[in-house]
């Protein structure tokens, strides 16, 4: 199981950027100089109750990777929307008794949402579209993202970039369209991280391989798939897509928990 311990102890190289994939929409990075962010983690159950209520299994279909706690000593934690299988009070709730601060970085709507939680305002900084927040040798760019509905219109994704070395493109939960890639595209990122669950009007494995054939990263990943049983959706078929776009090779996939750590890149 992943630990704060492990994340402290894990050296990153120079000129690379390591991911750990928490499951769902989660992600932990670290850089170099040891700065960690959490993006969007969820580490509960807490989505099954009110999923249930309106016919829906949002049960987990596998248990958290690392407890919310390990998280107290990351130096941001960094939201996308406020969704609760992205932002999750219970997660938030474990964290904070844990003694995490954040800071933390998010949009406009998520901002009210952490503090109606009660997060304190002055330990949240907000971010839109192009906005560029920098974490020691890290810099994050939030990016243009459609939502599902009027419930958080300020939905973004994010560049992830480690001085001196690679670009992740996070894509969040996002319905297609061609602003979309090329307002990203500009910023040549090495890898990018899609959403590949069409429930709730999220990009299915079609258009996100066709939002990474605007794009042109080098290795495209999917997330946001099998943690529910509604609304599983096996890896391969983004690999299966990518091949109509000739990218097939540029397939791969992260096993929740486990380090991957991508070299060069420098372009973002």
């Amino acid at each position: 199981m992943l630990t704060g311990r492990n994340l402290h102890n894990f050296a990153v190289p120079a000129g690379s950027l390591a991911v750990w994939w928490l499951g769902q929409a989660g992600f932990i990075f670290k850089s170099p100089a040891g700065r960690v962010i959490a993006v969007d983690p969820y580490l509960s159950n807490s989505c099954e109750a009110p999923a249930r209520a309106i016919g829906v299994d949002h049960s987990r279909l596998s248990p958290p990777c690392i407890a919310p706690s390990e998280l107290a000593g990351i130096d941001r934690y960094v939201l996308t929307h406020s969704h609760q299988d992205h932002l999750d009070p219970e997660t938030l709730q474990a964290y904070r008794g844990a003694g995490g601060t954040g800071p933390y970085l998010a949009p406009a709507e998520t901002v009210e949402k952490l503090v109606s939680l009660g997060v304190q305002r002055g330990s949240i900084a907000t971010t839109w579209p192009n906005n560029v927040h920098e974490v020691g040798d890290l810099s994050l760019r939030a990016t243009f993202a459609i939502p599902f509905a009027g419930d958080d219109l300020t939905h973004v994704g994010y560049l992830v970039t480690a001085a001196g070395g690679p670009t992740f493109y996070l894509t969040g939960d996002t319905a297609w369209h061609e602003v979309i890639g090329i307002s990203v595209a500009e910023h040549h990122p090495d890898v990018m991280l899609t959403v590949i669950n069409g429930m709730w009007r999220n990009m299915g494995p079609a258009d996100a391989a066709a939002l990474a054939h605007l794009v042109q990263p080098k290795v495209v990943i999917p997330y946001h798939y099998n943690l529910f049983p509604d609304g599983s959706m096996p890896a391969h078929t983004l690999r299966l897509n990518l091949r109509l776009h000739g990218m097939q090779d540029r397939f791969q996939t992260l096993e929740p928990g486990m380090p991957w750590v991508y070299a060069g890149g420098g372009n973002g």
